[in-house]
């Protein structure tokens, strides 16, 4: 799509660039996606200081921290389509969440048409493990197996009880194909799944994509995490600060593993949320933005992100242009010595050329949200929105979006979007709407609705 790609200037600078650093030999991907962690919960953010996460913080420390980072939906199953495919979602009509797996039909999950990144990374002889939380599909042809991974230890569905394996007789935890009817915490069991994965394939280059539940709901914990909070006397808010305590000691077993093999620095490291937090059920903070979870207000789609390669990236770096989850994939393939071809049609960009080259120029001129009737569209410090109690619902069955009576915030002066300015810049509006509407004109119509349990007819 037009308004996504790079001027042809910088497409030259990406070409050179990666060439120049692809590694030798090609590294190992670890990815780590928090669920349901908002913008403002880790230390590193700046926002709070109840709740430390010296793990998480190290990968920035060593590493690439982005300010204006988002995903490309504003929850679970779809943003995490965008995040394993590099596409919008919304292209295959993947807009939404399947539903329960008891109500949910066999032909609901992310497009089986649809190549993720373990898919692309056999071409490059990667041995892929997924570790946690899928939610692309309860059918067999959506399990991880089916998906390009050789490797699998988690559920299918979008939350899970995190003491007992066998609470969701539906959705039981898998190793591979096979029910497990013991565990001791999922936070720590994927954690301890993913290091022993990595320490099988220490000699083969690797992906292993480690999909937490935590911090989502039910806020569950064990005594160990728990005690480590006894100031705090919310007991929601402290429970969910175990948990999420937990989720930092899992990060941590896992990056204790890559410097215990001496990994660290043929590891591209990415850490990011699947969406904003859903602050009311969890206390999950999204710090000065406005809105939750489900929703396309910055606090439904902005969120932590941070990247580290060490002796590639420079290290302890903030970078304040905005990117995508999407680039995730075109960023491992090129650092994997892949080429994106044109014909797989990729919304995300390499983010290698602007991480490593003194170029200010932004990766994308524009990102794009569609959520049933919520909308939004960045560009540059612009930001145009239909969000709840902006005249659509929450979570919306059926419907679709439209840019009538879209507000427009100016992200750089009002981060918390308080202030529309929609009458002040009519041509704003007018320009932004177009470019929507333009690229909208490409997607499909969802394939399922909300949470559903049935295709569309």
């Amino acid at each position: 799509m037009k308004f996504l790609r790079l001027i042809t200037a910088i497409t030259i600078i990406t070409c050179v660039t990666t060439c120049l650093f692809s590694s030798p030999t090609h590294p190992n991907v670890l990815i780590i996606v928090a669920d349901d962690m908002g913008y403002g919960e880790l230390t590193c953010q700046g926002f709070k200081t109840d709740i430390p996460t010296p793990f998480i913080d190290s990968i920035a420390t060593n590493g690439i921290r982005f300010t204006n980072a988002y995903v490309s939906a504003p929850y679970c199953s779809p943003s995490r389509a965008g995040l394993l495919t590099g596409r919008y979602a919304t292209r295959y009509g993947h807009e939404f969440n399947p539903g329960p797996a008891e109500i949910t039909a066999p032909t609901i999950g992310l497009p089986i048409e649809e190549k993720t990144i373990a898919d692309r990374l056999k071409a490059a002889g990667y041995i892929s493990g997924w570790f946690g939380k899928s939610h692309m599909g309860y059918a067999p042809q959506f399990h991880p197996y089916k998906r390009g991974f050789d490797e699998y230890f988690g559920f299918l569905g979008g939350m899970h009880d995190y003491l007992n394996a066998e609470a969701d007789k539906n959705d039981m935890i898998l190793e591979g194909t096979e029910q497990i009817k013991d565990l001791s915490y999922t936070t720590d069991s994927f954690a301890q799944k993913a290091a022993n994965f990595i320490q099988k394939n220490s000699k083969s280059p690797w992906l292993c994509y480690l999909a937490f539940n935590a911090v989502h709901m039910p806020l569950e914990s064990t005594t160990k995490y728990l005690a480590r909070f006894p100031n705090i006397k919310d007991q929601k808010r402290r429970t969910y600060a175990a948990m999420e305590s937990a989720m930092d000691d899992g990060v941590g077993l896992v990056l204790n593993k890559l410097r215990e093999l001496n990994l660290e620095e043929n590891t591209l490291v990415i850490f990011l949320s699947d969406n904003g937090g859903p602050t009311p059920t969890t206390t999950s903070s999204n710090g000065p933005l406005r809105g939750f979870k489900s929703q396309t207000w910055e606090g439904g789609i902005r969120i932590p992100f941070i990247i580290q390669w060490k002796n590639h990236l420079t290290a302890d770096q903030i970078d304040k242009r905005p990117i995508i989850a999407l680039d995730i994939l075109p960023t491992v393939l090129a650092a994997s010595g892949l080429e994106a071809k044109p014909e797989w049609k990729l919304d995300g960009v390499n983010l290698i050329p602007y991480l490593t080259t003194k170029t200010d120029q932004a990766p994308h001129e524009v990102l794009f949200w569609r959520f049933g009737r919520q909308i939004a569209l960045r560009k540059g410090e612009w930001k145009l929105v239909k969000a709840p109690l902006n005249g659509v619902e929450a979570l919306i069955r059926g419907g679709k979006g439209t840019t009538q009576n879209a507000q427009l915030y100016n992200l750089d002066r009002d981060i918390g979007e308080t202030t529309n300015l929609a009458s002040t810049y009519p041509d704003k509006v007018k320009e932004l709407s177009k470019i929507w509407n333009q690229i909208n004109q490409e997607m499909v119509p969802a394939k399922w609705g909300h949470n559903s349990g049935k295709a569309d007819e």
